[in-house]
């Protein structure tokens, strides 16, 4: 019996590869896209994860500090110390900043942590810890610093002295740790214009320039260079407490909001990232479509271009499912060689991307089971054209 699929693509190579090609592109782009989620799924937990925290207590009424602000007094630390069940405790400051480093500034985010407390970072890949109190940082390494380079943040100048890898915020940004002392003054630092102009507003403002009232606003306007707020405190559960019951003890006697790690999780990658992960599926649900309909386009149209073939063999008593397998086998085709085509091009091309991307054997599996099974819808409609071939058509000409 000859086999129609190994025929035509024998008789139509440069078209059937060309198909194979596009549609490896766009599979290409879905397993990219599938990475993508996985990438932004484990930056959103890289954070919460390196502090090694049990729980997060955060302002009342808030989601915490990665979510929306947060706002604590920075001795908040001190009544949740003494609770039973809680083994350790400190404060944590988060900001987004530019930092300049040379000719070029650096998004980040700004860790601050109490030094040797949970939230400082445990894992180095060069360097060594934060020894002093002041104007000295840890960088992921995604920042492209080094070891000894000096950073701005502000109007500070800060040293290098350790690098970390893997700490970025969810929103990919990489994360510099300095010390909770110089993360409280940043948070609320002016530049030298802005004091300068306050100074003159006050001079040349008559309610405020008044004996006494001038003084107490000048007292005002200098305290802002200073801080005392943290936005959450971190605690380090003892060993033998459930965490969930340490967590409502904090509620009901210090009327904080509190999450454990799994309910910091899931407000990361709920509130903060649903709607990006959202948006992805429904490309990734569009790819999907566009896929199918060209394979289908093509597979109809390899088919009608074989009508006296298939009618040939139906008047030498070949049965339907002989010839549905072979036009099945043609769809499976295109989808083999283009998957392989895609997970190529993905690979090659994934290193090009700022993002984290992260590939998982599993949904390259997955991937690859559900190219098969849309190349089998796709290849229906050319099934049903060529069942409805009559043998007489073969001898009508």
């Amino acid at each position: 019996m000859i086999n129609l699929a190994l025929k035509e693509i024998a008789h139509s190579r440069f078209r059937y590869i060309l198909t194979a090609i596009g549609l490896g592109l766009l599979i290409g782009v879905t397993m990219t896209m599938t990475g993508l989620v996985r990438g932004m799924m484990d930056d959103a937990l890289a954070l919460i994860r390196g502090t090694n925290a049990d729980l997060w207590v955060v302002q009342d009424d808030t989601i915490g500090p990665y979510a929306e602000s947060s706002t604590l007094d920075g001795d908040t630390y001190r009544s949740i110390a003494g609770l039973p069940g809680v083994a350790e405790v400190s404060n944590v400051a988060y900001l987004t900043a530019q930092i300049r480093y040379g000719n070029k500034d650096v998004r980040a985010l700004i860790a601050g942590f109490d030094q040797n407390r949970p939230g400082e970072p445990t894992y180095l890949v060069a360097g060594r810890p934060i020894m002093k109190s002041h104007y000295e940082a840890i960088a992921d390494v995604k920042t492209d610093f080094k070891v000894g380079d000096k950073i701005g943040i502000r109007r500070d100048e800060y040293t290098v002295v350790g690098l970390t890898k893997g700490m970025v915020s969810s929103g990919g940004d990489p994360v510099v740790f300095i010390t909770m002392q110089d993360a409280q003054i940043d948070q609320v630092q002016k530049d030298n214009n802005s004091i300068y102009n306050d100074r003159n507003r006050l001079a040349a403002n008559p309610q405020l320039n008044r004996p006494g009232v001038s003084g107490l606003v000048q007292a005002v306007t200098e305290s802002q260079q200073s801080n005392n707020k943290v936005n959450a405190v971190l605690v380090r559960v003892a060993p033998g407490y459930d965490p969930i019951t340490v967590a409502d003890n904090i509620r009901r006697w210090k009327y904080f909001e509190v999450y454990t790690y799994k309910q910091m999780a899931q407000i990361l990658q709920v509130n903060v990232l649903g709607k990006a992960l959202r948006q992805l599926g429904i490309f990734m649900v569009i790819l999907a479509i566009v896929s199918v309909a060209i394979v289908s386009l093509i597979i109809y149209t390899m088919t009608m271009g074989k009508i006296k073939e298939i009618a040939v063999l139906k008047l030498i008593g070949a049965k339907n499912q002989i010839i549905a397998g072979m036009i099945l086998q043609e769809a499976w085709g295109i989808g083999i060689l283009g998957f392989f085509v895609g997970k190529t091009a993905a690979t090659l091309w994934v290193p090009l991307f700022p993002k984290h991307i992260e590939f998982v054997f599993t949904d390259t599996v997955v991937t690859f089971l559900i190219t098969l099974f849309f190349c089998t819808l796709a290849s229906i409609i050319g099934i049903r054209a060529a069942l409805k071939v009559q043998p007489a058509s073969a001898i009508g000409g």
